[in-house]
């Protein structure tokens, strides 16, 4: 297994390592594209559940994935173990964009870029609202 090139993942404060599963390639023997988004959530919920705003079903304020989107830069294959980071370099009033980036260990390379927008959704009343101050100081602890 090759060495991790930390570099590469400079900057993301919130780091998640997952194993490749046999059952995450598809028939062009490599992972299919839907599983960097399960990735990307698994990172983005380890990083709420930094922020403190993961506690179940919401029923007040909560976050909602707005838009995704994923850039494939090498295929991933089993074996392999991934190091998903996740960050977020921009805040505005009512949502957040975060970033993502999928290290392969095999391939000793960045394999996948993505991002994506989340909004502050009150559930109770199913609209946005603006981004609670608590996210807002949680935000800037973890990213230093």
């Amino acid at each position: 297994m090759a060495e991790r090139d930390t570099a590469a993942l400079e900057g993301f404060p919130v780091q998640l390592t997952l194993p490749v599963r046999w059952g995450d390639m598809d028939a062009f023997a490599h992972v299919n594209n839907t599983v960097y988004f399960q990735y990307f959530e698994s990172a983005r919920i380890a990083y709420f559940e930094r922020m403190g705003i993961i506690e179940g079903t919401p029923s007040g304020a909560g976050p909602i994935l707005a838009s995704t989107q994923c850039r494939f830069r090498a295929p991933v294959t089993y074996p392999d173990t991934v190091t998903v980071g996740a960050r977020i370099p921009e805040v505005g009033d009512d949502r957040f964009r975060m970033e993502y980036a999928v290290w392969s260990e095999r391939l000793a390379t960045v394999a996948a870029k993505g991002e994506g927008v989340v909004v502050s959704f009150d559930y109770a009343s199913g609209s946005k609202i603006p981004l609670p101050e608590a996210w807002r100081a949680a935000i800037a602890e973890i990213e230093g």
